[in-house]
């Protein structure tokens, strides 16, 4: 889409690097709460500390902090200017995967621009980024032209099912996305996410004494000559990925097993690979279920839909690249990559998004999780220099 003659760039977004002492303050003081996904109490922590910086720089903004339906914990969302024909969505969350009993829970220097510590790129930094980027476009002369929606959840780690309604409702109301999620290691952010979903597959025979194994029908046997075969899928199915990630089944060793379960973590790059997989890890059931006694039982949950890059993504895209040419930065690029993030489910909801807006860092999920700290200010810049050329109509979306 059309990008016009670029305007100055507001002086609050240049004057950003002032404040890079400060922004990583305040990461490592996030990062050292604790808020796994499964820690209620954490999470009420973090959120009070974020509902104490986002009101502290928009007093005037609306706050709610929604309950999730089937989850103690609360979403965060922060809305300006709701009137606003246009209105862009800042997305976020705010829970991490170490749990209260998790050894890592502290952050600490690796070198004077590198932090170590939970959640200091995934996706505590990213919230820092956003907040900086926020406060920057606000001071633009153009904000007032943009609506901002801000939400901030607390489930992503695990799947974001308690948030779902929440994450929707923002998407109806928004024409555009922004997620905070990291950057890759090299600085690019995210063109397209696969897919996730879980395949349960059971397998059911018939029981007999070991000493007449004829007389039965071995469940693991069955379960075995599936799963090789669904192992292989990923051969013939470009884009698919598919882990066989838990069996079991069986009791006595004397005993021929009657049944087995064994759980598939399948990954998929378009919507319509869906339907092709369960089509086709059905048909492998098929010669077994054709068999005297034996059967193959599947049932699927895709909880997250492929993120695609659509009109309004590669519009989105080139402006970014624009402005990180005219703010001095490096060039940047975009990639795909296997991993979800709600920027799936805004794309299900018909919300177009850029993803993995975030500072630059790598290591994700694990003690060795690192942000680059100067990239703190410089995806900050981005991000608000991005809003203001949404504000001003320099860039126009499809």
């Amino acid at each position: 889409m059309p990008i016009a003659a670029a305007e100055p760039i507001p002086s609050a977004i240049l004057s950003l690097p002032a404040r890079d002492a400060e922004l990583r303050s305040l990461l490592a003081s996030w990062s050292a709460i604790n808020s796994g996904s499964d820690h209620p109490a954490g999470l009420d922590r973090m959120r009070a500390a974020l509902r104490a910086a986002f009101a502290a720089a928009f007093p005037s903004a609306l706050f709610e902090e929604p309950s999730l339906s089937g989850s103690p914990a609360r979403a965060f969302r922060l809305v300006l200017r709701p009137e606003a024909p246009f209105r862009v969505l800042l997305n976020g969350h705010y829970d991490t995967v170490y749990e209260a009993t998790h050894p890592f829970q502290q952050p600490r220097l690796l070198d004077p621009d590198t932090l170590n510590g939970p959640g200091t790129a995934d996706m505590k930094g990213g919230i820092v980024v956003l907040l900086a980027a926020l406060q920057a476009f606000e001071r633009s002369p153009a904000a007032a032209r943009l609506g901002i929606e801000v939400l901030l959840t607390p489930d992503e780690e695990i799947g974001s099912r308690a948030s779902l309604a929440e994450i929707e409702k923002s998407a109806r109301r928004c024409r555009f996305g922004l997620v905070f999620e990291p950057a890759r290691a090299g600085g690019e952010i995210v063109r397209s996410r696969k897919g996730t979903g879980v395949f349960t597959v059971t397998s059911r025979g018939r029981a007999a004494h070991g000493a007449q194994p004829e007389l039965g029908r071995n469940a693991i046997a069955a379960l075995s000559e599936f799963l090789v075969a669904a192992h292989r899928l990923p051969q013939e199915l470009p884009g698919v990925l598919l882990n066989i990630g838990t069996i079991h089944g069986g009791g006595a060793i004397n005993i021929v097993p009657d049944q087995a379960v064994a759980e598939l973590h399948a990954r998929i790059s378009r919507i319509e690979q869906k339907d092709t997989l369960v089509a086709r890890l059905a048909a492998l059931a098929d010669p077994i279920n054709a068999r005297e006694g034996h059967r193959i039982e599947i049932q699927s949950s895709f909880d997250r839909p492929p993120k695609e890059a659509g009109p309004a993504e590669h519009a989105a895209f080139a402006a970014l690249k624009r402005c990180a040419a005219d703010l001095g930065l490096p060039p940047i690029d975009w990639v795909d990559t296997g991993g979800g993030s709600d920027g799936n489910l805004l794309s299900a909801a018909g919300l177009p998004n850029l993803d993995g807006l975030g500072p630059i860092g790598n290591h994700l999920h694990s003690e060795q999780e690192y942000v680059q700290l100067p990239s703190l200010v410089t995806r900050a810049q981005l991000a608000a220099l991005l809003l203001h050329r949404l504000a001003t109509g320099e860039l126009s979306l499809p």
